[in-house]
Order: C-alpha cells, then sequence, then structure tokens
C-alpha cells in the first residue's frame, strides 16, 4: 500500500511584522536532538547547552527552553534578539519551532484578528 505524502500547509500570513509571538510561548519543549544541534552551533557540548538553553519540567517530564523577561511580552524564549525579534539559533532551532505554525496561520494573527475586529481598527498592530 502506498503512504500518501502530507498536503503541505500554505501559510497566510507573515512573521515579517510579528514582534514574535510564538517566542513568548511558555512551553517550548527542547528534545534531545533539539540541544545537540543548539550544542554544534553555540560550541558547547551537550551537558552545557542543556544547562544554558534549558529547564526540565518534572510535570510534564520534558525539557522547555529557558525564558527571560521581555519588553513586548512577559518573557520570551531565551534564544530570542530582543532588538530584532528573530531567533538567533534559527538554523537550528527546536524542531517545534521549525514545525510552527501547523495550520494556516499562526496565533499572532487570531490576535491580532480580534483585536481589531474589537477596535474597529484594521490598522492595530500591538507592540506593546
Amino acid at each position: 500500500m502506498k503512504k500518501a505524502f502530507p498536503v503541505p500547509v500554505r501559510v497566510k500570513y507573515s512573521c515579517a511584522k510579528c514582534p514574535a509571538y510564538c517566542c513568548s510561548y511558555p512551553e517550548i519543549e527542547a528534545t534531545p536532538r533539539d540541544i545537540e544541534r543548539l550544542a554544534l552551533q553555540f560550541g558547547l557540548d551537550y551537558r552545557q547547552a542543556e544547562e544554558r538553553f534549558t529547564k526540565y519540567d518534572a510535570a510534564e517530564k520534558v525539557r522547555l527552553l529557558r525564558h527571560r523577561k521581555d519588553r513586548i511580552f512577559d518573557s520570551v524564549c531565551v534564544l530570542l534578539d530582543q532588538e530584532t525579534r528573530r531567533c538567533t539559533a534559527y538554523e537550528s532551532r527546536p524542531a517545534v519551532c521549525r514545525e510552527y505554525p501547523d495550520s494556516v496561520h499562526c496565533g499572532y494573527y487570531d490576535f491580532l484578528k480580534f483585536e481589531r475586529a474589537h477596535r474597529d481598527d484594521p490598522e492595530f498592530i500591538a507592540l506593546t
């Protein structure tokens, strides 16, 4: 039996004007393979990368990317450049980031759509 190829998601958004909303998600999982990629990019061994970039969530039994305070959101992924609002480890970013979003548009799009409708402002962009 032939396996069907997954249908690629055709996105209807651009990240160019986004203030890195996805990087503010509190739980960004990092697998051992993700940690290996980060270690290689930053010239660290596995344990150093694990310590620097992740923390262990005992309740979920997974490693999550660390966060730090941010001027736009409460906190963001430690890998985010807060000036450019871009990932400093884009080429070695975790799998969950590579796969995001797995739908036609991202959560920030939904947020903007809601805010614009309720503010009656088609140009509204939340940056503060």
